[in-house]
């Protein structure tokens, strides 16, 4: 017996090991993609160019590439059709990514998960949106889900390092823009933004 909880407590102790070496290399991985980000932040000159229609495109690709990985999941993505933003379409592609990719990381355990990616109108402006139907958040919390390292849920149910939803507000706002969320527990989370 006592061999065999020996056993247990070293095949444990490996395993959380493997876990902590995939777990930093996931967190370097990560890392180096803000780091990019960051770069091109910093250095591009935001001509923005206009997208020509290539939002809804974009949209469908992200989509596209998210139902290979999971392709048992059950989502019915909403695009709507000729979208056209006008920006940098790197920064906007990242944008784009982070904001859907949390759609469908928060919608993961609906029996069927809705994801909508439209546009409406905001103090006069268009205002693009992402809806999902997933667990949502406390909407007295909606301002700090865009700082750095924060996260509403624990990193033992949902992966994440809270760097998303930060580096969306700063490309935003480097685009002259605002962005904004809205949620209920339970009732799923709408990401709003707008371009200047």
């Amino acid at each position: 017996m006592k061999n065999f909880e020996r056993m247990s407590k070293k095949e444990l102790i490996e395993e959380l090991r493997e876990k902590e070496k995939t777990d930093m290399s996931q967190f370097k991985q990560f890392m180096e993609k803000i780091e990019i980000l960051n770069t091109q932040l910093a250095h591009r000159s935001l001509e923005l160019e206009l997208a020509q229609r290539t939002g809804s495109l974009q949209l469908r690709r992200i989509a596209a590439n998210l139902r290979l990985k999971a392709p048992k999941r059950k989502v019915d993505f909403k695009i709507k059709k000729n979208l056209e933003v006008k920006g940098d379409k790197y920064l906007l592609q990242a944008v784009l990514e982070n904001l859907i990719d949390n759609a469908w990381k928060y919608t993961g355990m609906k029996e069927l998960a809705v994801i909508e990616f439209g546009v409406t109108e905001y103090e006069g402006k268009p205002a693009c949106f992402v809806r999902d139907n997933g667990i949502g958040f406390d909407s007295s919390q909606a301002a700090k889900l865009f700082e750095p390292f924060r996260t509403m849920h624990r990193r033992d149910e949902f992966k994440g390092y809270g760097i998303g939803l930060a580096t969306v507000k700063r490309i935003i706002q480097r685009h002259g823009g605002q962005v904004w969320a809205e949620g209920e527990v339970g009732k799923g989370a709408t990401f709003y933004f707008t371009l200047g």
